[in-house]
């Protein structure tokens, strides 16, 4: 029997090795989900740690220790603090301490930090002298020395400090002996935001003294100067070994100890450290890859089991004459089923055998194409899935062989099925649709849960239109066909009849329509991931580039500061947070409008940059209000008071050169004129007045009375104070003209809360304001200095760059003129264009800022196409490279099994007159027909599938910003996609009706020569 069968194989070589093949890529693609999620683990894990932050690499275990506590309770030692981080290997620690100094600053207001770490020296660039080498030697900034007339060789005396926050008397005072230090260098830092300085902001800009320059000394020189607390730390590197993609779950182990048991460490110590948040984003990407890719691998592994079902059915229908003879001979059941079954199940077997180590080695071979470097484990645990791959290979022969083990022997004598409804075909269809409504109704239900049967929607989705359209269509066929015999097309006819009545030409055509789908499912996916991250790396970050800005930067510094540097505005926009009160407001940005098109990631789908920049920064209603030099002098007369507590006259101003931003306490307000005066330094150099205020010092009381500002100075030109237009007053009273100056009117029945503000109407009033989302509620947000900020919408946009689709956008040189605060900017920024220049850092730096933080836009495309749901996708397009392999296998086997009696059928009709054109008309357009109908109907089911399931794929990275993601595929992309598959199976087609025709001539030649 088993000769038997090898000789029926033998004779039908041509179907048994593309049954084979069917059988290859059905098991390959069963086996290659579990071992693509085995490579993508890994290449996740990799990817995140190779564009991880400085903080999330590293850990800080830092305290403050105090020589002087006699009970050693805050004792801090590096060697206990080491022996704790034994259970973390494969980190390099930096051991540092400092304490604040004083001594070379002149006055209270600031300290030095005199700073111990270990190999600063090794990341530092000596622009004159040495290195610290032994006790009492010190090294100092280069712009300290400037500054401060200092040289390599001077001796300077320092002694630690702490800060006083007594009202009177506020600023550093000594905190221990003086010592006499040797200046033995100037330094240069290289690069301030390299990972070995950590988080400790060594060189962060100081307001009033430009960017920071801590003095570093030796451990000895520490120890020997007399001082109280003392911050040491610990900065640990993760290594690569470390970080080891293997071992991360000794590391997640080896922290949870460190920081569960902070008595090994004593309660001074504090342990900072972001590697949990990496090791978080790497659990989250592996979880958003084993939901992307079973969404796929699901219909692919039906697609596969289908492909099997339909080709065995094929081939079987073909040898119904044999099975009918051995039927009749009287065989034994197990020998007609043995060789019923054994030509196939052979072919299957083979195939399922090699499909298991297919499917893996194609694994490893594109990961490691994909995945370069990343060593991806080249072991066989995906192969646990092939039995069941296999078996289910073997279930899809059996069943499609059913009718021929269990039918009478009359139908297999039949050429055509028996006429009428197949009622268990109906069912089984049936059966699909249901499934694919329930799991799709499931899927909505959960809210995009891909779990249990949500999981399976897209799957049953892309089986059940399918089955559905070819249901509905082949009557359409048949229809066409008879129309086509009415008017005479008999080649078109013989063609539409071909598909119509073929016994499998159904399942053929929701096959075809299958592998269409899969492909332009997988298409739809890849390209709407694809775009969102694009969204995610330009809109997100705001800008090409953008740097955070450290310490305390005033709002006018940094708009000053970068129009200094960009005086044209062509690449750089200063930018801040605005604050908001409560979870109602939406968070806003305050912009450097006048530079947004040309800087700015702009939403599409709204009003263009440029647009909504001339709407944000109209003209000024009048020039603002200056002072020409530091001496400011007011001079004001007051009348008719009825406040009991004592009034106060104070004014904010701005440096119009960037040196910050003042409050100005004139002092008391007695009856008759008084003169007040004061320096303020910022205004060295020329600023400008935000406001004037009254103050009430007690509070609560009711206050009336008279005020005259008779002159401001040193004013700048067209001097305004005369005129009430050109003031504003909105509460506690009001502004008129007087002869001798501007008379304040103040009426405040319920004392002075927030102060009375007479402010320079030189901004306009409301504030322009774009918003994203709902429009605002009220007329008014949450201003730069923290008071309501009344706002006039002009624009609604479908999303502000960086916040997202809620939130607002106000232009930063009106919010900054109209608050009256001098609080730092709350988070400021620089965005830059792809024009800025490459030295841009050192000019910002030039200006006194201090760049913490660069984000560029393309380093965060990285980031995304290394997260977890941008390499799953890549499995996506091996499905389907998959999906149009079985597809054409599946076409190329029905043309051959049908190609025995078509040769039959065809030769007689030629017999019969048919003409040479109308029979390469019946041929060159039977199964390509079936292609186009199929890659129609298969482009529309992919669509459908994606509008019911595209939805609830996570595809934007982890924890996705607020943003206008795309829900939609681009045409190109789904309609390219479909006419490559169209393309790949039409040649197959026209091949096999070439083929046909070929074998018709060679008969025909034959039946002439006898």
């Amino acid at each position: 029997m088993i000769s038997l069968v090898l000789a029926m194989i033998w004779s039908r070589r041509g179907q048994a090795v593309t049954l084979t093949l069917l059988a290859l890529f059905a098991v390959a693609a069963a086996v290659a989900a579990p071992a693509y999620l085995t490579a993508a683990d890994r290449a996740i894990a990799v990817g995140q740690i190779a564009t991880a932050s400085t903080a999330e690499r590293s850990l800080v275990v830092a305290g403050v220790q105090n020589d002087r506590d006699g009970d050693g309770g805050n004792q801090i030692d590096f060697k206990d603090i080491g022996s704790a981080l034994i259970d973390l290997p494969g980190f390099s620690y930096i051991y540092s301490a400092e304490f604040s100094a004083i001594g070379i600053e002149p006055g209270r207001q600031y300290a030095d930090r005199l700073v111990f770490r270990q190999d600063a020296c090794s990341h530092l660039r000596m622009v004159s002298g040495r290195c610290p080498a032994v006790e009492g030697e010190v090294i100092i900034g280069v712009a300290t020395a400037e500054r401060l007339h200092l040289a390599a060789g001077r001796s300077i005396t320092m002694r630690a400090a702490k800060y006083s926050d007594d009202p009177n008397n506020a600023g550093f005072i000594p905190d221990g002996k003086p010592r006499k230090l040797v200046i033995t260098g100037t330094y240069r830092v290289p690069a301030p935001g390299d990972r070995y300085w950590g988080g400790h902001g060594y060189f962060t800009a100081v307001p009033g003294l430009g960017p920071g320059e801590p003095v570093f000394t030796t451990s000895g020189t520490l120890d020997l100067m007399d001082h109280g607390d003392t911050a040491k730390a610990i900065d640990g590197a993760a290594g690569p070994g470390a970080l080891d993609p293997d071992d991360l779950d000794q590391l997640r182990t080896g922290l949870a100890t460190l920081n569960s048991e902070p008595s090994e460490l004593g309660v001074a110590i504090q342990i900072r450290t972001e590697i949990p948040a990496l090791l978080e984003r790497i659990d989250a990407g592996r979880s958003a890859a084993r939901l992307l890719v079973p969404v796929l691998a699901v219909p692919l592994v039906l697609l596969a089991c289908f492909s099997i079902f339909l080709a065995v059915g094929y081939g079987t229908e073909g040898r119904q004459p044999e099975l009918a003879v051995v039927a009749l001979r009287g065989s034994r059941w197990w020998t007609r089923w043995w060789l019923a079954v054994g030509e196939n199940i052979t072919a299957v077997v083979a195939g399922a055998i090699a499909g298991c180590l297919a499917g893996q080695l194609l694994v490893n071979a594109v990961a490691a194409a994909r995945f370069p470097g990343v060593r991806v484990d080249q072991g066989w645990n995906s192969l646990r899935y092939a039995p069941l791959a296999a078996l289910a290979a073997l279930l899809a022969a059996l069943l499609a062989q059913r009718r021929q083990l269990v039918g009478p022997v009359v139908n297999l004598l039949r050429r055509n099925p028996v006429a009428g409804r197949d009622h268990r075909a109906l069912a089984t269809e049936a059966v699909i649709v249901l499934l694919a409504i329930v799991a799709t109704v499931q899927l909505v239900l959960s809210d995009g849960t891909l779990t249990g049967v949500g999981l399976v929607a897209p799957a049953f989705l892309m089986l059940a239109v399918p089955v559905l359209a070819a249901r509905l269509l082949l009557p359409a066929v048949t229809w066409y066909a008879v129309r086509a015999l009415d008017r005479g097309h008999l080649g078109a006819a013989l063609a539409a009849l071909q598909l119509s009545r073929r016994p499998g030409a159904k399942r053929l055509l929701a096959l075809l329509v299958a592998t269409v789908a899969v492909a332009g499912y997988a298409a739809c996916t890849i390209d709407v991931a694809a775009h969102g991250r694009a969204v995610q790396s330009g809109l997100g970050v705001g800008a090409d580039r953008v740097l955070d800005i450290g310490g305390s930067v005033f709002r006018s510094q940094l708009l000053t500061a970068v129009r200094k540097v960009d005086p044209d505005g062509r690449y750089a926009m200063a930018v801040v947070r605005m604050p908001n009160a409560g979870h109602n407001e939406p968070p806003g940005l305050a912009v450097d409008s006048t530079r947004l098109a040309a800087v700015a990631n702009w939403p599409s789908g709204g009003p263009s940059a440029a647009r909504v920049a001339s709407l944000l920064h109209p003209d000024a209603p009048a020039a603002p209000v200056m002072f020409t030099g530091p001496e400011l002098t007011v001079e004001a007369t007051a009348s008719n008071f009825t406040v009991k507590s004592e009034l106060r006259l104070v004014l904010t101003v701005s440096s119009t050169s960037g040196l910050g931003d003042a409050v100005v306490q004139f002092g008391k307000i007695s009856d008759g004129r008084s003169r007040y005066r004061q320096s303020v330094a910022v205004c060295r150099q020329g600023c400008r007045l935000n406001g004037i205020e009254l103050v009430e010092a007690a509070g609560a009381a009711a206050v009336s009375g008279r005020l005259v500002v008779n002159s401001l100075g040193p004013a700048g030109p067209g001097d305004p104070l005369a005129e009430p237009g050109r003031w504003r007053m909105t509460q506690h009273g009001t502004i008129t003209s007087d002869p001798a100056g501007l008379l304040v009117t103040v009426e405040a029945p319920g004392g002075l809360t927030g102060g009375a503000w007479i402010t320079p109407v030189d901004t306009p009033y409301p504030i322009p304001l774009a918003y994203s989302g709902a429009a605002p509620l009220d007329d008014s947000i949450t201003g730069a200095g923290g008071g309501p900020l009344p706002i006039a919408p002009v624009g609604d946009l479908p999303a502000i760059p960086r916040l997202g689709r809620h939130a607002t956008l106000v232009d930063l040189e009106w919010v900054d003129r109209l608050a009256t605060d001098v609080d730092p900017a709350l988070e400021p920024q620089v965005w830059l264009g792809p024009g800025a220049p490459a030295d841009i850092v050192d000019r910002l730096s030039a200006q006194g800022l201090t760049i913490t933080g660069d984000i560029r836009a393309g380093q965060v495309g990285r980031q995304l196409d290394r997260q977890g749901p941008a390499l799953s996708l890549w499995f996506y397009v091996l499905a389907a490279g998959f999906a149009v392999l079985l597809g054409a296998g599946a076409l190329v086997l029905a043309a051959a099994v049908d190609r025995v009696r078509r040769v039959e059928d065809l030769s007689a009709l030629r017999g019969q007159g048919l003409s040479r054109g109308r029979l390469a008309a019946a041929t060159r357009w039977t199964y390509p027909i079936l292609v186009a109908i199929a890659a129609l109907v298969g482009l529309g089911t992919a669509v459908i599938a994606w509008l019911a399931t595209g939805w609830a794929l996570p595809l934007a990275g982890v924890n996705p910003p607020d943003l206008p993601l795309p829900s939609w595929p681009g045409a190109p992309a789904v309609i390219g996609t479909t006419v490559a598959v169209f393309l790949v199976l039409v040649l197959v087609a026209v091949a096999t009706g070439q083929d046909l025709r070929r074998r018709v001539a060679r008969k025909e030649r034959a039946a002439r020569r006898k």
